[in-house]
């Protein structure tokens, strides 16, 4: 057996890129390497800029590879060769991050070096900071739903879309959901931008009720997709077009025309299929940047449907220490460091209450991926709304108690990486 290579060096677009480890394998169930990721993100390397290119964005590295937690990095690494740009982000907790901007394939091929499978760029360019120029519509599935119904609210969403002179651009997420893209000029701030997406997931609930909901709180949607406006608020990212995600079959973030997606699945998109789909019939977002259009119509509808319904709070006009009193019956089961040991304490938990599990439909039971400092933590939690309530266990101790946050020292100015 030949030994491992320590690096190999890649001409692209006129630049040297280095990829330390080429042979490491990345995802075991496809056999895939880091440098097929290279390769594969060189391969559709237009429409992924077209996504994400100039624009800054997080950093979100698997160094230890997908079965470990990534952790996030806001600011570019010291380093950084000449060909990638930066941007200073200012966030709403007053910290700021000199972030990374790619602009050619290079870059791409850059990033992925570092341990990058997705793309995470924020929803604004390099030269105008504080106008976003995209609305982003992530239709999130609850557990008990099928792709038809998603595709169902999709098409919903893009009559509403339509109504107020807005294109959406549909893509599948990379996991079980879809989002929807739409280009608008950059005159809004982000709380508009944010206003103008919670208008529209509002309207979708209206005209599909049961099968969209505009909820925020998860343990409220039922089974239902829900329409997350909230990814439109300002430190928020979301994987972008040809992003690769961290499933154990690399599935990828894949643009489609509207005629292809009801017949479409996502787990057909991957990193073996979509170079030779991308090769056969280009970007189906090709477009995109050619139909930017106002917000204008959509925030009309914000003032036609008056404020939206808040959570209750609790009591205290600290809304009973800073936590939202669900109106819901909820217990929880564990807080993790990761989503397999997530996963291990509610099937503890399951084998302790069988009579209350028969009770329960998928969408009762809630794995959270949580933001931590730099990474995810998971928190398991059980709705009781179908359990009659003489038979409700109470709130136990948990089934693992991990704290994120043990060990933390906060410095003064830090910007949370």
């Amino acid at each position: 057996m030949s030994a491992a290579r320590d690096a190999e060096v890649l001409e692209v677009d006129g630049h040297e890129v280095r990829v330390s480890h080429p042979d490491k394998v990345v995802f075991p169930q496809p056999g895939l390497t880091k440098l097929d990721l290279v390769r594969y993100y060189l391969d559709v390397a237009d429409g992924a800029l077209r996504g994400a290119g100039g624009r800054p964005m997080v950093l979100k590295r698997f160094v230890k590879g997908i079965e470990k937690e990534a952790f996030f990095q806001k600011r570019v690494p010291e380093n950084h060769p000449d060909f990638i740009d930066t941007a200073t982000l200012r966030y709403a907790s007053g910290t700021s991050a000199e972030e990374t901007v790619i602009r050619d394939a290079a870059g791409l091929a850059w990033v992925v070096n570092l341990g990058c499978i997705d793309l995470n760029p924020h929803p604004v360019r390099a030269e105008d900071l504080d106008h976003p120029d995209e609305l982003r519509v992530d239709l999130d599935p609850m557990p008990g739903v099928d792709w038809s119904q998603i595709v169902d609210v999709a098409m919903i969403a893009r009559d509403v879309l339509t109504d107020h002179g807005l294109v959406g651009w549909p893509k599948t997420s990379g996991s079980r959901g879809m989002h929807l893209l739409v280009r608008i000029e950059p005159r809004w701030s982000y709380p508009e931008v944010r206003l103008a997406a919670e208008s529209l997931a509002r309207e979708v609930e209206r005209r599909a009720p049961g099968l969209a909901t505009a909820r925020w709180w998860k343990e409220e949607r039922g089974e239902s997709v829900f329409v997350d406006f909230n990814q439109n608020a300002k430190d928020r990212t979301v994987a972008s077009a040809y992003s690769i995600r961290p499933l154990p079959d690399a599935r990828v973030s894949t643009p489609l025309d509207w005629a292809e997606v009801r017949g479409c699945r996502p787990e057909q998109f991957t990193v073996a299929s979509v170079p030779r789909r991308y090769a056969e019939l280009g970007d189906p977002h090709a477009g995109i940047d050619d139909a930017a259009g106002s917000l204008d119509g959509l925030l009309r509808l914000a003032d036609e449907l008056g404020p939206a319904e808040k959570a209750p709070r609790g009591k205290g006009g600290d809304g009973g220490g800073g936590r939202r009193l669900s109106t819901m019956p909820l217990i929880e089961i564990a807080r993790t460091e990761t989503k397999p040991e997530a996963l291990e304490a509610l099937e503890r938990w399951k084998a302790k209450h069988p009579e209350v599990v028969a009770a329960l439909t998928p969408a009762d039971v809630l794995v959270d991926g949580m933001r931590g400092s730099s990474s995810l933590w998971y928190r398991v939690r059980v709705n009781l709304q179908h359990v009659p309530e003489a038979e409700r266990p109470e709130q136990g101790e948990l089934e693992a108690d991990y704290d994120p946050w043990a060990g933390k020292t906060w410095p003064t100015g830090r910007d949370g990486r």
